[in-house]
């Protein structure tokens, strides 16, 4: 009896280690793919990640829409604020589209990646295929509404808009120097608009100016990027690994070069009709913009200037810069 015993016992560990062995492993999911219980909970958690995928943040950048009714002094009129209103929506409504799409695209990328895993379609909030489909959605009726609602112009803008967006998602963030173009053509196109909008003649320096200052910022924060992520695996950008820290500071500083050229040229340009206002506005806003840029272009040289929103509204000296800059522009269009 004492013999059998400790035999038994081995088989039935084996036994049991055999069942082990067949039956599945059920692991518990990710704590970030598990959905709240209940329809209304489920849609508000579908809602709150549709919404954090449209980068509310991001909102910001489409005020460029009245940068041409201001220039021109066209902002005030209860026709303008309307239009501008519009496209200002309609404009959020394709960059949303855009962004859906992306996170869509980029799902299972985004998962392996220590910050963009928590994105809401990486982390299974927001479903593959309903990002998918709300961004074509709202990509499909934006430039509709715009036609209907606004001009043909403006839909087609944002149909061009679009069409780049979706191809610099695809493709052409993996070229060269063609994706800070691309980037940056976002920027002007959104300035642009709302000129197209209230049919009102662009300035040459006003493009020059906006699209120039558009690609300071854009190559700013691409060499930020590189200069926090030298010697570190796992860039967010793939281009990163191909830029050199030189070469993207060359690209900043000529762009600040040639935005300051271009504002001093419209600030100095008369237009053969003399000023009479009590100050020379045009020429002094000169200083607070170069200040500005000059600003600015510290956080760019030390390697910390994120998202251009951010920089200009966690630094108290440059916005209040910006502020005066803005005082004196306004001053300057009124002819005060």
């Amino acid at each position: 009896m004492t013999e059998t015993a400790p035999l038994t016992s081995s088989v039935r560990t084996q036994e049991t280690a055999l069942l082990e062995q067949r039956t599945p492993h059920r692991s518990p999911a990710p704590p970030h793919l598990k959905c709240p219980r209940g329809p209304f909970g489920g849609l508000g958690a579908l809602l709150r990640g549709l919404l954090r995928t449209a980068r509310p943040k991001q909102w910001v950048k489409n005020l460029l829409v009245v940068a041409a009714p201001a220039a021109a002094g066209q902002l005030f009129s209860r026709h303008a604020g309307i239009q501008l209103a519009l496209v200002f929506t309609l404009f959020t409504a394709c960059a949303a589209a855009v962004y859906l799409i992306n996170d869509a695209r980029d799902a299972e990328a985004d998962r392996a990646h220590p910050t963009k895993r928590h994105r809401p379609v990486a982390a299974g909030h927001v479903p593959v295929p309903v990002a998918y489909a709300v961004g074509g959605a709202l990509g499909v009726l934006a430039p509709v509404a715009a036609a209907w609602l606004v001009s043909p112009a403006v839909a087609a803008l944002l149909t061009a808009y679009l069409g780049m967006q979706l191809a610099y998602c695809v493709s052409l963030k993996h070229v060269l120097v063609v994706d800070l173009v691309v980037v940056t053509t976002g920027f002007l196109m959104r300035a642009v608009i709302g000129g197209l909008a209230l049919g009102i003649p662009l300035s040459r320096w006003f493009l020059i100016t906006t699209g120039f200052g558009a690609l300071f910022m854009v190559s700013a924060k691409r060499y930020s990027e590189a200069v926090q992520m030298a010697g570190k695996a796992g860039a967010t950008r793939a281009l990163l690994t191909e830029y050199t820290t030189g070469y993207l500071r060359f690209v900043w500083q000529l762009a600040a070069g040639v935005a300051v050229l271009g504002y001093c040229l419209w600030a100095l340009e008369e237009g053969g009709v003399p000023h009479t206002s009590v100050l020379p506005w045009r020429q002094l806003s000169m200083v607070a913009f170069i200040l500005a840029i000059l600003r600015y272009a510290v956080f760019a040289d030390r390697g910390t200037a994120g998202e251009p929103e951010d920089v200009v509204l966690r630094d108290r000296a440059l916005a209040l810069i910006g502020l005066v800059w803005l005082a004196m522009y306004g001053l300057a269009v009124a002819n005060w």
